[in-house]
């Protein structure tokens, strides 16, 4: 995966590799040994690991965290139900191959899944490319999104997978939750959102799956083509308002382009660079999947930031707790605090 730094496993996510191997020769068609293990560098959330086997058949790893966790975060069960049941639609997934439950394996539950090849792109800047090439790219990140909105979720055997209503107050209620029991330091804008956004909750409910976290990032491109081979990180997937997905999906265009942690788009030349506005991606959108237009759009950015906001406040607090997925983590402090600010900016 370019884009994916592999780094030797990190000594707070070690766990006894032999079990791992002897599980998966039981479990896992065509493993062998002698097999190897390395970690994915860059994720906040489930340790991410490649798994080569013996003959060379290359997996990937998800596992829960070690330590103790928040109530209902680090689902890797969910994210291998929703790749199971995706299989096989217009949303790319990769093969879910096994879901191991018992953490006494390895230490958490885990599960396996097959390597895609292709490239994993942060920089939403998409440096290096050329103008056509980074609006085709945009286009293929704007169809799949679409695409996976209209999979119907009832047929792909997810009507368990979420309560289907009432999603955005139920998020901004869980999302409230998580920041207070991850909170540090005051953050007035947070304070301000939690009080707004339950008593501005728009009209009207739809359902489609929803991604929880779809961005760039979370997309395998093809090696060599702009187009979307895999949706990645389905932890935070559920049913819910496809909007919700669109506007997170089009944060980048309300933060600063040039930070490395949380890179974005504003104050760049947009159409020289060959990469949409947000109103022409947002009209893409509406135009794959049958809407007039948003007319709740300053509301779904708004909730996007402060729930940015709260994952981020949980990424701090658990590196400040000593256990959190990635070397950077502490940063995100200071990244809970302006994506908050940035949410009630919409408001204002």
């Amino acid at each position: 995966m370019t884009g994916a730094v592999l780094i030797d496993v990190l000594p707070q996510h070690r766990f006894d590799e032999a079990a791992l191997w002897r599980y998966l020769a039981d479990h896992l068609d065509g493993f062998a040994e002698p097999a190897t293990l390395q970690q994915f560098q860059g994720g906040q959330s489930n340790p991410t690991f490649l798994v080569t086997s013996g003959d060379g058949r290359r997996y990937v790893l998800r596992k829960k965290p070690p330590g103790k966790l928040l109530p209902s975060a680090h689902m890797v069960e969910r994210e291998f139900k929703a790749m199971k049941a995706l299989a096989g639609t217009a949303a790319p997934v990769p093969t879910a191959r096994l879901l191991c439950e018992d953490a006494t394996v390895i230490g958490t539950p885990f599960y396996v899944m097959d390597h895609v090849e292709g490239r994993v792109i942060s920089d939403v800047a998409l440096a290096g490319m050329d103008p056509a090439e980074r609006a085709a790219t945009y286009d293929a990140m704007n169809a799949t999104l679409a695409a996976l909105h209209q999979v119907d979720w009832k047929a792909a055997g997810l009507g368990d997978f979420g309560k289907p209503e009432q999603y955005v107050a139920r998020q901004v209620e869980r999302w409230s939750k998580q920041y207070v029991a991850a909170k540090t330091d005051d953050i007035p804008a947070m304070d301000k959102l939690m009080e707004w956004l339950p008593r501005h909750v728009p009209a009207g409910d739809e359902t489609t799956i929803a991604h929880g976290d779809y961005r760039l990032g979370n997309l395998m491109l093809h090696p060599t083509e702009p187009r979307v081979v895999a949706i990645l990180d389905w932890e935070l997937a559920t049913l819910g308002h496809p909007l919700s997905d669109l506007a997170y999906n089009c944060m980048a265009y309300h933060l600063p382009a040039g930070i490395k942690e949380f890179p974005g788009l504003k104050g760049l030349d947009l159409p020289a660079l060959g990469i949409p506005t947000e109103e022409e991606y947002v009209a893409a959108y509406c135009r794959r999947t049958g809407r007039d237009g948003i007319p709740d759009w300053p509301f779904f950015l708004a909730f996007s930031f402060f729930r940015i906001a709260s994952i981020c406040q949980g990424v701090y607090a658990r590196a400040l707790a000593g256990n959190a997925a990635d070397r950077r983590a502490k940063m995100y402090g200071q990244v809970a605090q302006a994506t908050a600010e940035v949410g009630w900016g919409f408001v204002k």
